[in-house]
This record gives C-alpha cells, structure tokens and sequence, in this order.
C-alpha cells in the first residue's frame, strides 16, 4: 500500500511533530483504539488529541474502523496508516516549491529526530539491541526500486502482532537516497 501526498496541506498536516507522536501512540496500541486511550498514553486532553487526529484522518493517515456504544457515548475505534508514505512533486507550483521543500524537510527531521530519540531511550536503557547501519551501496535504477519494494513488502507483511506466535516490536527507519556523484 502507498499514500502519496501530493499538497502543500497534506504535507503540514503530516509533518507535525505531534501528530507524528499521535501516529506512533495508535501504532503501539497495535490494535484498534481511541482517542481517549490514545491521550490517556500521552497524559493528554482528550479534546487536544481529537483535533489533530481529525486531520490526521482527512488525509488518510488515520481511518475510522468501528464505533461502539459504551456507557451510552459512542466510542470510535481509529486504525492507523501502515503503508508507505510518498511525497508527490509532481504537479507543485513553481510559486510555492521553495515552501513545499520546506515543509518536506521538517517531515524528514522530525521522523528522523524520533527515530533517534527512540533508539537512544532504548539503547541508553540497556532494554533492547539496536542495529545501525550507514553504507554505500551500487545499483540499477531498477535494483532501487527492487530493494525499496522489498523493504516496504516486508514491513507490510510484519507490520501486525502475529496471533499465534510471540514477536517481539522493532522499529525500521529506513532511506534509499540516489548519490550518483558520491557527496
């Protein structure tokens, strides 16, 4: 699966580092849940997290998947994105380009800098291994499109708790960046 964002709004709407924080509560819940689980996780107001979830569904990052009535309020069940995010150039205004290199350059630092932060937590608390590569590698055009489906159909296929057997979580961050002069 992929969602490509391809406005300005999408991309601001993504890039926030809080709602990434969002994102990630409901990816831990690794089920179903609400919002109110999900500010209760983060020591929040409810009411806070319910605005920018509501944005976080209007571009496809959240879905509603079930309501349910519980104690005569209508509790509903919010599932989040597990596919691939792209981010679609194609068809920008040269008027705002500059604006929308800017906004893609906070989304890539803001999931970098929590990839980071969640790496460091777990490596500096001694709980979890935490693997880092950094490598060159040479490809075909081809090859890099090859590997990057790969990656995405592995997290895909791994991307839920297996009902059956015991899988402990591991976070992935990775980028496949063209360098064809090597800088």
């Amino acid at each position: 699966m992929k969602k490509e964002l391809k406005t300005l709004e999408e991309i601001r709407i993504y890039s926030d580092p809080y709602r990434i924080q969002i994102l990630s509560e409901f990816h831990n819940f690794n089920r179903p849940a609400t919002v109110k689980e999900v500010a209760d996780a983060l020591h929040e107001v409810p009411a806070k997290v319910y605005y920018h979830a509501k944005k976080l569904e209007s571009i496809g990052m959240l879905q509603l998947v079930d309501t349910r009535l519980v104690n005569g309020i209508t509790a509903k069940y919010y599932e989040p994105y597990r596919g691939q995010v792209v981010i679609s150039k194609s068809g920008v205004d040269d008027k705002i380009k500059q604006v929308f290199q800017s906004e893609t350059e906070k989304l890539v630092s803001n999931i970098y800098e929590d990839s980071r932060k969640r790496f460091m937590e777990s490596f500096g608390a001694g709980k979890q291994r935490g693997n880092l590569t950094n490598a060159s590698v040479y490809l075909t055009e081809d090859d890099a499109e090859q590997l990057f489906a790969m990656i995405n159909q592995f997290c895909e296929e791994h991307g839920q708790p297996s009902a059956g057997e015991k899988r402990d979580r591991y976070e992935l961050l990775f980028t496949l960046l063209h360098n064809p002069k090597g800088k």
